[in-house]
């Protein structure tokens, strides 16, 4: 919801956004349409729309489909208070207006500018975040899409090796670890890892610093076991294939540890950074992720069921006649989500509360294994909420029902 004090504003804009133009409408106060204008989306477009605006006043309510982005950033930076509009709440707009299912770009814009205009005093502008949060955002972000692709990188790999040299892929715990990089890079055949035996073995383990725990003598063990080849035309086409495979996995691995190191840098600059690393379970990058994804504005989350919703985390109840059920909330934020999942995850190997409390939830309620995480998720986050409307850090002394719990 708005604050108390909604601004008066002569007209309200809507904006159809392109990835090469833009579809403009502005509406006046009382439903008139007083522009419909395109502009396209470079330097000369961008001058246009503010020229547009600017016509009508220097900060305008501009409604669209999209939280982020250039042209976002761009009316922000103009002083204009930008409402986000999920696309599925503009669809559902559309029907007030046509029953057809139709596409136009002009209406579209129209339906974002005219909605705007009844429902601003219920929604809330997207807050500008500082220059940092904007930083430790496009980080985690990116990260996360190079993360996704590094998965599938090495989930190819993986196929590539099971087709003609099986081995690599059953040596190591995983095929994206520097180690089973190594092996594959030395030992790119059947053939070339046939002759590794024990001593072999200790000697590649020590070249290429080895950290894990099993000996060399049972490496090279399983090595033989694993030892399965293809055809000769085979093994040479796929042992080009998993050195290329090789070179980029390795490639984005360190890409991912030079993230890792920025996102930490700047996330250790931001003021609000120690609230969320006193949590237990939250390491560095979920660190980053739920600064970026809850961001600096206490009033976007004025009480923690806003913040639960926004994560996924409160169910969602239908409610029809004698009909009453309760169902999993799908329309939420997905990277807050996953990394409220994953603190959850953690903090049950470090906090004796949270173990407790997963326990009753699994023994007691007799619930799933990722119901009861979520729902341990939930109770973390109105912790999370507390602390961070406070601006201070998790204090367990004070947490109270932890000792209770323990």
């Amino acid at each position: 919801m708005q604050d108390d004090i909604t601004p008066v504003w002569p007209v309200f804009a809507g904006i159809d956004w392109g990835s090469e133009n833009h579809q403009l409408c502005v509406v006046a106060a009382d439903g008139t349409q007083v522009l419909q204008t395109r502009v396209s989306h470079d330097v000369a477009g961008l001058r246009q729309l503010d020229q547009h605006l600017t016509r009508f006043g220097t900060r305008l309510p501009v409604a669209i489909e999209r939280a982020e982005g250039l042209l976002v950033e761009h009316l922000q930076a103009a002083g204009h208070a930008v409402f986000p509009v999920s696309p599925r709440i503009a669809a559902r707009a559309r029907e007030r207006y046509k029953v057809a299912s139709v596409k136009d770009d002009r209406f579209d814009a129209f339906v974002l500018a005219d909605t705007l205009r009844f429902e601003h005093q219920h929604w809330r502008a997207l807050a500008v975040p500082s220059p940092l949060l904007a930083e430790i955002k496009a980080l985690t972000r990116d990260r996360d899409r190079l993360s996704e692709t590094q998965q599938t990188i090495e989930s190819q790999l993986r196929m590539i090796l099971e087709a003609y040299h099986p081995a690599p892929a059953r040596l190591f715990s995983s095929v994206d670890r520097q180690i089973t990089l190594s092996f594959v890079t030395d030992y790119p055949t059947p053939a070339n890892a046939s002759s590794v035996k024990a001593t072999r073995m200790a000697g590649f383990l020590t070249r290429h610093h080895y950290t894990g725990r099993v000996p060399a003598q049972t490496l090279a063990d399983r090595l033989r076991q694993n030892l399965l080849s293809g055809a000769p035309g085979t093994v040479a086409g796929k042992s080009f294939s998993a050195l290329a495979f090789t070179q980029v996995l390795q490639l984005l691995n360190t890409q991912l540890a030079e993230f890792d190191d920025a996102i930490a840098a700047a996330t250790a600059e931001h003021p609000d950074a120690k609230i969320f690393a006193s949590l237990p379970g939250v390491g560095p990058v979920l660190t980053a992720v739920l600064l970026a994804e809850i961001g600096e504005d206490r009033a976007r989350f004025p009480e923690p069921a806003v913040l639960l919703a926004e994560a996924g985390l409160a169910p969602v109840t239908r409610a029809s006649g004698r009909s009453r059920s309760v169902r999993f909330r799908y329309a939420a934020n997905r990277r807050l989500r996953e990394a409220t999942m994953w603190w959850a995850f953690n903090s049950i190997k470090l906090s004796p509360w949270a173990a407790a409390a997963f326990r009753e939830a699994r023994d007691q309620r007799g619930q799933r294994y990722h119901r009861a995480l979520r729902g341990l998720a939930a109770r973390w986050t109105r912790v999370l909420w507390r602390c961070w409307t406070n601006h201070e850090p998790y204090d367990p002394t004070r947490h109270g029902t932890a000792p209770a719990a323990a």
